[in-house]
């Protein structure tokens, strides 16, 4: 009989695949909500994701839970995640296209983030340097949420058993832990979870402040440091005016010249011209001539957006539904990877 059987298997015509789409992988991203979305955010990351969504079947997440590691004021938090909600879908997240959901709306993250915690060595948290840069010096008096913020982020990602987690090499730690504590679980229970890979961003991945510019440009930076995507055509005149350069006229890509550097990369993500079609167009010209065409390419850029961003926002109601609908969309996924998590560890 098994003879029998494993002869007809051999000869049996392979299934025909013409015509079936092959599966996409799918990508999992999070967003805080606190501060406000900068021109780095979007280059670096809001970019990409409008631009990948025919090829992963992606996953946004407004990450509220991992906000109020650091404390919030709970009036702003809630305005603070429908802004960054109309953000992205100014943006161009089409919910038809993509899931964008909200975090805290999911109790399962909270819940798997538990029993993550307790297979998760201690030893692997004190090597993650995120808490030792929030946390500062007085790290007795951080919130245990910041210390554990790697296993809370790690759940995100597995609950949805993401194939990758796009990420810029600074943030490729937490993937690596993410993936460590999904090996660790699926060694001791049985096969749980799809251990996710970093997919690093090189693109975009390291805009600078404007006004320090050897470092990156952060939403917790001071407001002269970055361009919002919400800034008006007047204060994005005033930022890039003040911008940091140097002593120096030519106007060139160099790595040595950061200030210089920094605002002709921007220039270049925006406008997708070559270095050498740019060096050509400000050949001669002095800082005054090239900061005027950057401000005009933001503002022109960002009109779009803060226009969509004012008609969603206008509207809570239709804002909150399409949250809602992302809600729904991703539960099943949530509620049965969490259903096996329970049941391998025996809790059901």
């Amino acid at each position: 009989m098994t003879t029998s059987t494993t002869t007809k298997a051999k000869t049996r015509p392979a299934p025909s695949t013409q015509g079936i789409a092959p599966k996409r992988e799918r990508v999992f991203s999070g967003i805080q909500p606190t501060g406000v979305a900068h021109i780095g955010n979007y280059l670096g990351a809001i970019r990409h994701w409008v631009d990948e969504q025919d090829i992963y079947e992606n996953i946004y997440c407004i990450v509220d839970l991992h906000a109020i590691t650091l404390p919030q004021d709970p009036a702003e938090l809630r305005v603070s995640v429908r802004r960054l909600a109309a953000t992205l879908f100014a943006c161009g997240m089409d919910p038809r296209r993509s899931t964008l959901f909200v975090q805290s709306h999911l109790h399962e993250h909270a819940e798997l983030a538990w029993i993550l915690d307790c297979v998760t060595p201690v030893g692997w948290l004190n090597r993650m340097t995120q808490f030792k840069i929030k946390a500062g010096e007085d790290r007795e008096q951080a919130s245990a949420g910041l210390y554990t913020y790697p296993v809370l982020q790690a759940a995100d990602i597995l609950l949805y058993q993401a194939d990758a987690v796009p990420v810029g090499d600074d943030q490729r730690q937490h993937v690596e832990i993410a993936r460590d504590i999904a090996a660790t679980f699926n060694h001791r229970f049985g096969q749980t979870f799809v251990e996710p890979r970093a997919l690093i961003r090189e693109e975009g991945a390291r805009i600078m402040s404007l006004d320090e510019p050897e470092k990156k440009m952060s939403k917790s930076s001071a407001e002269a440091s970055y361009i919002a995507l919400l800034d008006p055509p007047d204060v994005i005149r005033k930022k890039i005016a003040r911008a940091t350069t140097d002593s120096q006229r030519e106007i060139v890509f160099d790595e040595k010249r950061p200030g210089i550097f920094n605002l002709l990369t921007i220039y270049q993500l925006l406008g997708g011209e070559s270095k050498e079609q740019i060096e050509a167009e400000f050949a001669g010209k002095g800082y005054k001539e090239f900061k005027a065409a950057l401000t005009d390419r933001l503002i022109a850029t960002l009109e779009p957006i803060q226009r969509r961003f004012d008609e969603l926002f206008a509207d809570h109601a239709a804002l909150d539904a399409l949250l809602a609908q992302g809600d729904e969309q991703i539960r099943p996924l949530a509620v049965e990877t969490l259903r096996v998590a329970k049941e391998h560890v025996g809790l059901l």
